[in-house]
This record gives C-alpha cells, sequence and structure tokens, in this order.
C-alpha cells in the first residue's frame, strides 16, 4: 500500500479486503489532482449555496442526516465490519457515539460562531465592536481507517455547521465507509454536492492538500501528519492534525480496582488497540499493584481475539501493523519483560491476541511509541508524583485517564494531556461539547465543541465609530495638548502602582 508522499505513483483502482477473512469487499478509483481540483470547484459552488442557508437549516440538514444514520446503524455497521474486521457491535456502537455530535453542532454553532458584542475602553469609547466566526470555504477532510465513522464525522460535522462544504478522503482501507456516508448525506443535502468523496492513496490525499482547499482536517499518524504538513506549507493551507498517542492509565492506592482493571482491558483491547485514545500504559501505585494486577490479568484472558462470533476483538486492520506490535512484544521480552497474557505467540496472522506486559523499561518500545495493538504494559510506581513524572515523559500527550477516589481532578491537572478522564475511559469524546485533540506529538488544533467549531472558521472582527471621539488621535492633525490629555488619561488609567 502505498503512503502520503508525492512521489507516488497512482493506480487506476485499488482493492479493499476484510482483514479477517481476505474477501473482497470492493474495487475503488484512486482518484487524480484533476480529480481533487475538479472536486474542490464544484465545493466552491456548494459552499456559496450551503453557507447562505444559514445556522437553523444547516441544523435541520444535520438533524436529519443523524436521523439517517440512526435508522440505518446496522446497515452502516456492516460496511465498518467488512472492510476494518471489528465486530459488529463495536461498528454500531461507533455509529451511535457521533448521533449527538450531528446535532449538537447544528444547534450550537449560531451561539458560539454567530456575530455578539467585543467590549471597548475608555479611548475607544465612540466605537462599537463586534466579532463573529465566517466558514473557510472548503475544507479537505482525511480520515483514518480505526474509526471510519466517528473521527471523520468529528471534522466534517463541525465544518458543515459552520458553514463550509466539505472534499472527504477516506483512508484506503475503508473507502466504502466514507462513500455511504457522503451518498447518504446526499439523501438529506441533494441540491449541492456539499459534503464530496475522493478515494485513493497517499498520492490522493496529496492532490486534495494541493487542490486549493481552505483548511485541511487530518487524523492519523504523526509521522503522516508532517508529509502532510509540508505538502500543506506548499501553499500555506493550514492544517488540524489528530495524530497518536501513547495513552495511560493511572491507578492510585484508593482506587476501585475492579472498575480500574475493567477498564484498562477496554480501553487497551477494544477495537484490537486500534485507537489513538486506547491505553498502552498503565502505571499503579505500590500498595494496590499485586490486586490490580491480578484482576487485570483475569479480565484480560476473558476475551479473545479473532474473527468467530464470540470474538469480542476483531484483526489488525493494516498487515503492516501487525510486524510493529510483533517487534514492540519482542523488544519488550528481551530487555526483561514478561507477556502475562498473549504475547509474540500469541498472534497468528493478523489476529493478536490480548497482551499484558509487565517489567518492561521504560526505554522500550512497548513503552515509547505507539504499538496500536491490543497491549499494555503495567509498572508498579511508589507514588502518583512517580506515575505523573512516568506518564508525562512521552512525546505524545493526546489522552489518559486517572483512577481515584480522592485524587482524581488534582492528578488530571497534572497530566500533559489535551484530554483526561477521572474514573472513566473514553468519555471526553462522548461529549460534543468538550474539545479533542492534543499536544506534542499528538497533534494541533481541535474538533468537537466550540473549538471544534471554530477551527474551521476565521474571525471577522468590525468595529463602527458612533460618534465624533472627545479626542481625535487616529490624523495628522492631533495637537500637543491632545497628546498631553491623553497621557495623563493612560496615566490615570494603566499607571497606577498595585501593591501585592
Amino acid at each position: 500500500m502505498t503512503t502520503f508522499d508525492e512521489t507516488t505513483t497512482a493506480r487506476a483502482t485499488f482493492e479493499v479486503r476484510n482483514p479477517g477473512t481476505g474477501d473482497l469487499v470492493g474495487t475503488y478509483p484512486v482518484q487524480t489532482d484533476e480529480d481533487a481540483a475538479a472536486a474542490v470547484a464544484r465545493a466552491r459552488t456548494a459552499f456559496a449555496w450551503w453557507s447562505g442557508l444559514g445556522y437553523a437549516q444547516r441544523a435541520d440538514r444535520l438533524a436529519r442526516f443523524a436521523g439517517v444514520l440512526a435508522r440505518r446503524t446496522n446497515q452502516l455497521a456492516a460496511v465498518v465490519h467488512d472492510e476494518t474486521g471489528k465486530p459488529y457491535s463495536d461498528g454500531a456502537l461507533e455509529v451511535g457515539l457521533a448521533l449527538d455530535h450531528l446535532k449538537w453542532a447544528g444547534r450550537n454553532a449560531r451561539k458560539v460562531l454567530g456575530r455578539s458584542r467585543a467590549g471597548v475602553g475608555l479611548l475607544t469609547f465612540d466605537q462599537a465592536a463586534s466579532v463573529e466566526y465566517k466558514p473557510l470555504g472548503v475544507v479537505g477532510v482525511i480520515g483514518p481507517w480505526n474509526y471510519p465513522v466517528f473521527t471523520p464525522l468529528g471534522s466534517i460535522v463541525y465544518a458543515l455547521a459552520a458553514g463550509n462544504a466539505v472534499v472527504f478522503k477516506p483512508s484506503e482501507f475503508s473507502p466504502g465507509v466514507g462513500r455511504w456516508l457522503v451518498d447518504m448525506f446526499a439523501e438529506v443535502v441533494p441540491e449541492q454536492p456539499v459534503l464530496q468523496l475522493l478515494t485513493g492513496d497517499g498520492g490522493t490525499g496529496a492532490a486534495l492538500c494541493r487542490a486549493g482547499v481552505d483548511k485541511i482536517a487530518f487524523t492519523g499518524s504523526t509521522d503522516t501528519a508532517k508529509r502532510v504538513m509540508a505538502v500543506c506549507a506548499e501553499s500555506l493551507t493550514p492544517l488540524v492534525a489528530e495524530c497518536g498517542g501513547k495513552d495511560v492509565l493511572i491507578v492510585d492506592e484508593d482506587a476501585d480496582l475492579d472498575s480500574a482493571a475493567a477498564a484498562a482491558v477496554w480501553a487497551g483491547m477494544a477495537n484490537a488497540g486500534q485507537s489513538c485514545i486506547g491505553t498502552e500504559r498503565v502505571y499503579v501505585h505500590q500498595r494496590v499493584y499485586d490486586a490490580f494486577l491480578e484482576k487485570l490479568v483475569a479480565q484480560a484472558n476473558s476475551v479473545h481475539a479473532g474473527t468467530d462470533a464470540a470474538a469480542r476483538i476483531g484483526p489488525i486492520t493494516m498487515p503492516r501493523q501487525v510486524e510493529v506490535i510483533r517487534r514492540h512484544l519482542q523488544d519488550a521480552v528481551a530487555r526483561g519483560g514478561r507477556a502475562l497474557t498473549g504475547g509474540v505467540s500469541a498472534i497468528s496472522g493478523q489476529v493478536v491476541q490480548p497482551t499484558v506486559l509487565v517489567d518492561v523499561p521504560e526505554d522500550a518500545l512497548a513503552v515509547t511509541e505507539e504499538t496500536f495493538g491490543p497491549t499494555l504494559t503495567v509498572a508498579k510506581v511508589a507514588d502518583m508524583d512517580e506515575a505523573v513524572e512516568r506518564a508525562n515523559a512521552s512525546r505524545y500527550g493526546l489522552s489518559a485517564a486517572v483512577y481515584s477516589v480522592a485524587r482524581g481532578r488534582e492528578l488530571a491537572d497534572r497530566l500533559r494531556t489535551g484530554m483526561v478522564g477521572v474514573n472513566a475511559v473514553f468519555n471526553v469524546p462522548r461529549i460534543p461539547s468538550l474539545p479533542f485533540g492534543g499536544v506534542a506529538d499528538s497533534g494541533f488544533g481541535r474538533i468537537h465543541g466550540p473549538d471544534g467549531l471554530r477551527e474551521f472558521t476565521f474571525a471577522h472582527a468590525v468595529a463602527r465609530q458612533r460618534f465624533a471621539p472627545l479626542l481625535a488621535l487616529t490624523t495628522f492633525d492631533r495637537t500637543p495638548s491632545t497628546d498631553a490629555l491623553v497621557a495623563k488619561a493612560l496615566t490615570l488609567l494603566h499607571g497606577r502602582r498595585r501593591w501585592q
């Protein structure tokens, strides 16, 4: 499979196969620079119409789209299953999580983005000031395969609610999900191609970046984000990048160990560990380490990965990711780590069994790099100060979770991540009013919430003079006496010494 690179040679078509069975799911065109430019040109016309509808009508269309998704959840979940291999129930859950975002974005866009008064000072009392946030125009969305519904919709929905048109390039592993979403949206917005699809590999993504869009919303690995950013830099196209993570779960001595263990296994193993906010590192207070570990291993042993009906965990979607997982596990064991469940021997084809690792050094690959598989490294710490220090040592800063009765909020505030869940995992992305995103190598910018709406707009500030000012400042006719009055006023306003 090709990567995001300008030297990529486009193929006429590409195949998508079920990662669990190898069955052919579909064949799609690898679209070119010309295709991308034509889609953006169509989107320009669609944008003029869509932005002209106003907030209320756009909210209505988005709510109707949510209705289509709700009524056809099983249909979409089947497409997700066929392309990614994840269990049907997980595909349906992903669809369900997106519905609140569709309605929240539509209902709150006017409040967040609409015109509001801005304050003025004594020297600008003659002015009436306001600010509003206007849509950029055409937004390109490059989506991932691990959550092919929920994640791209986190950009698409907020961009649409703000008044933009969108050209969507899904992953080459899940183009059928993208096709389904675009087709269903066209049922509720048939008038103009407000949401369009481009299919292909990394070369198609590069073509979209060069096609004259007003912003790119990218979700994927940190390395790919750097290549996307380099292409966007050619035309100074802004970018919001939601990248990977090496997310941590901290267990304090007073934590509910049953809940913490269950949460760690689900956050680390669900979707075969292929979650940017999935837990990969666990730090446990020494006083409860042994009890927690016993519960964690029991939880991990209660589920298995596979393609059978009883499997709660599906296969690894990208074949090359299996080798990354294998390399991380081998490195951990070679450096003194032990696999209490799973391990290298439990990898069969693209199926990786849940793996719990202990005694892994902090500089091992399984601790420092994103594994993106159903693995957890568990380490004992002397206290929560050590846990926080280790958690923050990562070059990633996307998400974290803290399990503690008394100190949950305190510990959360000390973690350098964009999102923290206290006594719960994966709770932040489920709340539409909260921003989603990270810091450092986990990317920049935000989707979801008010920040996600503003991400796809520009601030438009207007100041209107209401009456002639008492002191004319912006003129060459300004006199020395005016300067003296201004100096005196500024001293009165700002020059007073303030004692602490």
